[in-house]
């Protein structure tokens, strides 16, 4: 069906805020070394946690290596909690062994807990990361000797997008509170007492003009070249602009209970283009690519303007962020034109509306709206489906309409399956847009509802460019968008492509297409679109290597896509055993810590007694190898459509500096919202 443009019904644009337990003054929760609430010992210390983070071109590779003190007389087990990563998967999970690192393998999940209760209780060194659904990687190790260091490291994947030229890293620290039955028995211990690094090098095929941390502005950055930098924090060097190297035993310690958020901007101006990467082991017809396509700034602006509805969460959880909740919403009325109008949906055990239909947002009843914000109390659960579906009815189809869902948990009473949001969302045409805000937010509801709806997810870190995040999130809303994107590849067979479905392509967002290919040589690529009502279609052709390629990691980030889409459809329609074995064999192959696979390390002669293959371990001698000999040469282009250019325009870029850095708060974020008017009409198939 061709996509029908109408300046009348132009678009009911929803955007969601989800998980929203940041406020600028307090964060409760961290990484950090568990503990029972009831421990009558002291906790067990991490000394030193050491990050270093690899940034390339379509991925990141993050090592965080650390060390544990226990101060008693007696052996103890350590646990240490880790949010989990946006698309992010640990690959690698290593303990010191007698002095020598030993590297985890991957086994199914129940058989991994079996190995390593096992050796806890026989007394032998084990090490044990599981991943607790979206929520967080668990770490655990046994024992860490009386009085003695324990050292281990995690080494984690995930992509690296880069978005309206602007790309964007966060190392995950504060924990988003949405776990209560485990924040109701543990406690952490967030602090490094000694000594605490991060590295960040960047490796760009394109040039980069800047690049800055918004909430950590005592970061040493320092620039080797147009296409690498260096981004370094150190506790035992405070002042890197004087040459002050600080004493480490005056050192303050560091606490994890703030994400560090590293931006980065290409030079303006650059060509859209179409980027390859690929991979293909000595000796094997079959290899792996990563083809990344940035769009040309050739979509078209729209102008429209709002009806706006509020669906807040005054659930007893709420308690000590209502006041915060009330006065961004207060802020955004009071930017409100007189012509716009307003809903206001409130939701805890049950849904109910304030304002009895809409309201035209004259000065007066935004001042008596606001009156009635100020004086709200919380109470009960969080049944956000009730919320979500009272504010979904009615909509009025003659007018641009946004939706803003505010709440801090996960839903609990009413409907909670995540089958039910789809169903509701595939009633009702709207385009669903989502902040996603804290880590330990449920992402796979969230990017499921995104998903239905052809929309986009925007993550939020409370170290956020509040400013950039918000300009990134207008330029989607302003200018149309390309609905029905499918890309074509000719010439050279390619198969097991992630993502399986494009859908709709927003201003300054990239398509991140992986796969694998036989052979070599030129292939065709065709990009088809619809734009407002008007099919197009982009063109090149370059050659797919023969063999060779620097990337082995492309293996696993391929693996992993693929993973990730068994765990959709196992989320959106229910435990399907055939996806569970998929998963686990794609994860014991592969070496990927999974809902359904974990990483265990032994001392070296128990892997040969349980008859496990070192197979990971080979695996990250090879990364380690390969990653090597990349940093050893300058970044190089990996472009591929240099002769035959795909887009004809620059893509799309923010020429101006950055805004204001630091925490903000949902009344901070509110006013701008009101700018966030969304695009078309979502197409039915």
């Amino acid at each position: 069906m061709a996509f029908q443009h109408q300046t009348r019904r132009i678009i009911s644009g929803l955007a969601l805020l989800l998980g929203l337990t940041l406020s600028l003054t307090q964060n409760l929760h961290a990484a950090g070394l568990m503990q029972p609430t009831n421990q009558t010992l002291p906790p067990l210390q991490i000394r030193e946690q050491h990050v270093t983070v690899d940034v390339e071109d379509g991925y990141a590779i993050t090592e965080v290596e650390q060390v544990f003190h226990n101060p008693h007389q007696q052996d103890q087990e350590a646990y240490y909690r880790f949010p989990v990563p946006e698309k992010g998967t640990v690959a690698e999970f290593t303990v010191w062994i007698d002095g020598k690192p030993v590297t985890g393998e991957v086994l199914e999940k129940q058989k991994a807990r079996e190995v390593y209760q096992q050796e806890k209780a026989a007394g032998r060194d084990a090490g044990l990361t599981e991943k607790d659904s979206y929520k967080a990687f668990d770490v655990l190790v046994s024992p860490v000797r009386a009085g003695q260091d324990t050292r281990v490291k995690l080494v984690y994947l995930q992509p690296a997008f880069i978005d309206t030229s602007v790309g964007r890293y966060v190392y995950p620290l504060e924990e988003g509170g949405v776990d209560e039955e485990t924040l109701s028995f543990w406690t952490a211990n967030e602090t490094v007492s000694e000594h605490f690094t991060f590295t960040l090098n960047l490796r760009s095929s394109y040039p980069v003009d800047a690049v800055r941390l918004p909430a950590h502005p005592q970061a040493f950055i320092t620039q080797s070249g147009p296409r690498q930098w260096t981004v370094k924090m150190d506790n035992q060097s405070v002042n890197h602009q004087e040459g002050q190297v600080q004493n480490a035993a005056s050192a303050p310690a560091f606490r994890l209970d703030q994400d560090i958020v590293v931006y980065w901007r290409h030079k303006a101006g650059l060509p859209g283009s179409v980027d390859l990467v690929a991979y293909k082991a000595p000796g094997k017809d079959r290899g792996t690519f990563m083809m990344t396509l940035t769009p040309g700034d050739d979509l078209p602006p729209i102008r429209n303007g709002s009806d706006w509805i509020f669906v807040l969460d005054i659930s007893g959880s709420m308690q000590g962020k209502l006041a915060t909740l009330a006065d961004g919403v207060s802020k955004a009325l009071g930017k409100m034109r007189p012509e716009d109008r307003f809903r206001i949906v409130l939701f805890d055990d049950r849904a109910e509306e304030m304002t009895s239909g809409f309201v035209t947002a004259t000065p007066e009843s935004v001042q008596r709206y606001i009156g009635k914000l100020s004086q709200l109390q919380t109470r009960g659960g969080t049944n956000l489906f009730g919320g979500l579906s009272l504010a979904l009815n009615p909509l009025d189809a003659d007018r641009p309409t946004g939706i803003v869902l505010v709440t801090d948990g996960v839903a609990n009473v009413g409907k909670t399956q995540q089958k039910d949001f789809l169903e509701l969302l595939e009633k009702h045409d709207v385009r669903l847009f989502t902040f996603v805000m804290g880590n330990s937010a449920n992402r796979p509801l969230l990017t499921a509802m995104t998903d239905a709806s052809n929309g986009f997810a925007i993550s939020v870190s409370n170290s956020d460019d509040i400013v950039g995040q918000i300009l990134t999130a207008t330029s989607k809303l302003t200018h149309q968008a390309m609905n029905d994107v499918h890309i074509e590849i000719d010439g050279i067979r390619t198969a097991d492509l992630q993502p399986q479905r494009i859908g709709t392509v927003y201003r300054g967002r990239q398509i991140v297409l992986m796969g694998h290919y036989w052979g070599d040589g030129p292939a065709n690529v065709t990009l088809k679109a619809n734009v407002a009502g008007q099919d197009k279609t982009y063109r090149t052709r370059f050659d797919f290597p023969k063999q060779g390629g620097a990337n082995p990691e492309l293996e696993r980030l391929w693996a992993y896509a693929t993973i990730q889409q068994m765990q959709r459809e196992i989320d959106n329609f229910g435990e399907e055993k055939d996806l569970q074995n998929g998963i686990v064999d794609l994860g014991i192959e592969y070496g990927l810590v999974t809902n359904y696979t974990s990483m265990v390390v032994l001392r070296d002669e128990m892997f040969a007694q349980y008859g496990i293959d070192r197979r990971n371990a080979k695996r990250r001698e090879l990364e380690k190898l390969a990653q090597a000999q990349r940093q050893s040469v300058p970044p190089t282009s990996n472009r591929a459509d240099t002769s035959q250019p795909m887009y004809t325009s620059s893509r799309p870029s923010f020429t101006g500096g950055g805004g204001g850095g630091g925490a903000f708060s949902l009344g901070a974020l509110l006013p701008f919202l009101i700018l966030l008017v969304a695009g078309q009409r979502r197409r039915r198939p």
